[in-house]
């Protein structure tokens, strides 16, 4: 397990090892000031081996990308199979919360290299992926408000990767953070349930009993990936 509490292994041939290596220097140096052979020589292999695994470092960050949101588009194949009821968003959820914990170097490279990521339409394909996921875990034909909800419960998760944790200061374990911001986030999806089947008012009599009160899913995949 790694420090973010990621079940992803990492493969350590010399293709898998470039990218890890790039996206640190990229992140600690910049994106422009970082070149191949900077890389290269951090690996410990010749510029030319190098290059036959990549080419430019355009086709390093575009590989990189492809590799951390994998398993977002593999999360997106499986909730297009499911019934879109509130298990299922919430399953979503739970996988969708790990396999932001996987990327967020990435995530957080992104937000800071705006401008390289607008020329690779990387953001643009993020976006896209967030839409679909967000419809996936929006109850069929939901009114404004639930839809409203669905959303925001999508967002609270970038925010746990991008936000949240500078404004909670340090000390704060990641692992209990992203469990945290699960949390919220499928009570969020819960409520749009709720409102669906009652108009807004369900759940006031579990969480006055206190039944309403759901631990998370935790966002464990089952198969262990």
């Amino acid at each position: 397990m790694t420090e973010t509490g990621s079940t992803r292994v990492r493969r350590g041939d010399t293709r898998q090892r470039i990218q890890d290596v790039a996206l640190r220097l990229f992140a600690a140096h910049g994106y422009e000031k970082t070149s191949l052979r900077e890389i290269a020589e951090e690996i410990g292999v010749t510029k030319a081996a190098l290059y036959y695994h990549f080419k430019t470092k355009e086709d390093i960050l575009v590989a990189i990308h492809d590799d951390l949101t994998g398993p977002i588009d593999d999360l997106i194949a499986l909730g297009r199979e499911r019934p879109r009821t509130v298990e299922t968003a919430r399953e979503i959820l739970g996988r969708y919360s790990v396999a932001l914990e996987d990327a967020a170097d990435l995530f957080r490279f992104m937000q800071e290299n705006a401008a390289v990521i607008r020329d690779l339409s990387l953001h643009e394909r993020f976006k896209e992926r967030s839409r679909v996921i967000a419809r996936l875990i929006t109850p069929p034909d939901a009114p404004l408000e639930q839809r409203v909800r669905a959303v925001a419960a999508l967002y609270t998760m970038h925010a746990g990767v991008f936000a949240i944790g500078q404004h909670l200061g340090e000390g704060v374990d990641p692992e209990e953070r992203r469990l945290a911001v699960l949390r919220v986030a499928e009570e969020m999806v819960v409520r749009a349930a709720e409102g669906m089947t009652s108009g807004g008012d369900a759940g006031a009599e579990d969480r006055e009993s206190g039944s309403g009160d759901r631990r998370p899913s935790e966002g464990r995949p089952s198969d262990g990936r």
